[in-house]
């Protein structure tokens, strides 16, 4: 499109203007630019000579000179004949409704408007088709918004009529593209076995949803405003029968499932660690099958148990390599920040990348990931004025990654589950964040200390890998896809964390410290640090030993950047 652009009357403010033109230029449109003060005369003679296809004027001044000169813009229009063109206008909220009444502009952005609904425009979705729903599929949403990252939030009050009624408000506010309902802990682990819920516990960790029809409410609900995608924490038991009615249901954007949690290990489930891995593993094959994309959120559990960060860089890969190796397509790789408690914003970045780094080594012509960053649940302050700055601090940070998704956590969760209003605040202020992210952020990797862990990172997870399969009891199974290769991995201490003190299946002594803002395994006898390679030895692995030759399918990753040789 051919796109011609003015401030006019007497308006000196070209900076949102040329905003939208800077943007139209991205996007490949042709662009040209009056500058300011056009008045309407000029601006006329300008649009009969470049004929544009479309006519971006701004005004941001008093609402009483506004009426006017919008009257003489729309009387100069009309007289010339130029009703055909597509007028859009940029001015202040006070004056928007005096240009509506005027029924001559398509779109009009004010100060409450961002580069996402500018793009939104410029792809040819206006307010005049608000009727078509937004895409109804992850990655064509993803697609759409680029480069702007979809935002998703999580919703699920004790009650479900309040749930019912809060997500329709939240579609109306068209502030969020993905609702993640979150069931209470009663539908998550007995949905399909009614006889076994406490019912005392009712609502407890999210919404009671009890009937199939309950979902299909909600989704009917949602079916307004920006028409956001949904998805639901997956069971803790059951998972196939879960699949089967969230997709028939609502639609489920993608699959959301750990590896070895939701069982023994963690207590969210009564089953044996072997049998949830098979169970896992077998849900994660069925959305493969039924291409619906998959995150396996596994990684930061260990993280949020104190486990140093080497384990959560080797879970993360080894969470992506299973969902791979199970036929996913479409694989949503969550980065959870400021977890541990104590992780400086340098350290989060080095682990990420460290992780996106070994992650997206899979990418291939049937895999492909996207990043999805959110703040870390813990680090929230109860005082919510606090939280408010965690929530923006965390964003500002995960935007270095350049996220798919924003995975917003709501200012007040250290105190309360967000209401409907507060995810609304919450999704406004990381908007805000994420507007001004987008005008350009600092490169992580341009920072030494960055790399440096980053690779050391890398390097501590080959160590690891390299022990797990050394596990191995087999010479014909893949250890990196067995179950028994991860059920012998928490027996003996090779993934361990300190939080798991006690457990009945997991060794639970391993020691971690915060040195620097990473977190790091430590000698239990001096207090210092130690390496990946120490701590397996301790363990009693020979890591001197080789690999069986005859097991080509073992992928261990190589770094693919040096130190000194990052660019």
């Amino acid at each position: 499109m051919k796109i011609l652009g003015a401030a006019i009357g007497a308006c000196v403010h070209v900076a949102g203007v040329f905003r939208f033109l800077s943007l139209a230029e991205d996007e490949g449109h042709e662009t040209i630019f009056l500058g300011p003060a056009v008045p309407i005369g000029r601006l006329i003679e300008e649009v009969l000579k470049h004929d544009p296809d479309v006519v971006g004027v701004s005004y941001r001044l008093t609402e009483a000179s506004a009426e006017n000169l919008l009257a003489e813009l729309h009387e100069a229009v009309r007289a010339n004949g130029l009703e055909g063109k597509r007028w859009v206008l940029g001015c202040t909220a006070p004056i928007r409704p005096i240009a509506e009444r005027l029924g001559l502009f398509q779109e009009i952005f004010t100060g409450f408007s961002t580069d996402d609904d500018t793009l939104s425009f410029l792809r040819g979705r206006t307010r005049e088709h608000s009727i078509d729903q937004p895409p109804q599929d992850l990655l064509t949403r993803i697609a759409m918004k680029c480069p702007v990252p979809l935002i998703r939030h999580h919703f699920g009050l004790p009650s479900f009529e309040e749930t019912v009624a809060g997500v329709a408000k939240i579609a109306d506010a068209s502030v969020l593209d993905v609702i993640s309902l979150g069931p209470d802990q009663n539908a998550q682990e007995a949905f399909f076995r009614p006889d076994e819920m406490d019912f005392a516990r009712t609502g407890d960790g999210g919404v009671p949803l009890r009937r199939k029809e309950d979902l299909e409410e909600i989704y009917k609900s949602s079916r307004r405003g920006n028409f956001p995608l949904l998805r639901c924490y997956s069971g803790t038991r059951d998972l196939l029968s879960w699949a089967r009615m969230l997709k028939d249901t609502i639609d489920n954007a993608w699959c959301a499932t750990p590896l070895l949690w939701y069982s023994e290990l963690d207590g969210r489930s009564k089953r044996p660690l072997e049998q949830a891995i098979v169970e896992n593993v077998e849900n994660h094959r069925w959305h493969g099958q039924h291409d619906i994309p998959v995150e396996i959120n596994e990684s930061h559990h260990w993280s949020l148990r104190s486990a140093h960060d080497t384990i959560a860089v080797t879970m993360a890969y080894l969470s992506a390599y299973n969902a791979k190796m199970s036929g996913v397509r479409h694989y949503v790789a969550q980065y959870m920040l400021n977890t541990p408690l104590g992780t400086s914003p340098k350290m989060d970045l080095a682990k990420m990348l460290a992780k996106i780094e070994l992650i997206e080594s899979l990418h291939d012509h049937s895999f492909e990931t996207f990043r999805q960053v959110r703040p870390g649940l813990f680090s929230y302050p109860p005082d919510l004025d606090f939280g408010k700055g965690q929530l923006a601090s965390s964003i500002y940070t995960g935007m270095m990654l350049k996220p798919h998704i924003v995975h917003v956590v709501g200012y007040c969760e250290a105190d309360h589950a967000a209401t409907a209003d507060e995810i609304i605040e919450s999704c406004k202020i990381a908007r805000r964040v994420i507007h001004d992210c987008l005008q350009g952020l600092p490169d992580p990797l341009a920072d030494k200390e960055i790399v440096q862990r980053k690779n050391l990172l890398i390097s501590e997870a080959q160590v690891l890998i390299k022990g797990l399969c050394l596990l191995n009891e087999s010479s014909t199974t893949n250890p990196l896809t067995d179950p028994r290769t991860y059920v012998l991995a928490v027996e003996k201490g090779v993934l361990d964390a300190p939080h798991l003190r006690n457990s009945p299946i997991a060794k639970g002594e391993l020691e971690t410290r915060m040195i620097n803002g990473a977190c790091v395994a430590i000698d239990p006898d001096d207090g210092e640090p130690i390496d990946e390679k120490t701590r397996l030895e301790r363990l009693g692995l020979d890591l001197e030993q080789n690999l069986k030759t005859d097991m080509p399918f073992i992928r261990i990753p190589s770094i693919r950047h040096q130190v000194d040789e990052y660019r």
